[in-house]
């Protein structure tokens, strides 16, 4: 009797944890529209939209539309509460890329930095804001 008795107090809390937890999202989905707000660059400050489709635990595809003109290709990946989108820009003859780092917490970006980046190099740096998500 004494064994049973123990047995209970022991399983009791963990029952009560495990049905406070069973109806909790596994993982946080970034799948989304968010307006990025660049400023303080040399040039290409503005408002464009970045899109995310989450495929994996920790990233997936990303895309920007900037006015009319539309970056189709890029990735992003989450590591350490930190969000790095890579578009495939035109490089005249160079690799060319945006790049776009903001922190991340319970499934909402934070603020973070812009880099445009042309033959590996930082070409055109800012301060970037994201915007909620569905926002554009």
């Amino acid at each position: 009797m004494y064994l049973l008795k123990r047995i209970l107090a022991v399983a009791a809390p963990l029952g009560v944890m495990l049905a406070s937890t069973a109806f909790a999202p596994l993982t946080v989905t970034y799948t989304g529209s968010y307006p990025v707000t660049i400023s303080h660059a040399k040039v290409g400050d503005g408002t464009y939209c970045l899109t995310l489709d989450q495929t994996a635990k920790n990233g997936g595809s990303a895309s920007l539309v900037e006015g009319t003109q539309k970056f189709p290709y890029g990735t992003f990946q989450i590591f350490n509460h930190t969000l790095v989108a890579t578009i495939q820009a035109q490089g005249y003859g160079q690799n060319a890329g945006l790049v776009f780092i903001g922190s991340t917490r319970r499934g909402n970006i934070g603020p973070g930095v812009f880099d445009e980046v042309y033959g590996g190099e930082a070409f055109v740096e800012g301060a970037l804001t994201f915007g909620m998500k569905g926002g554009c």
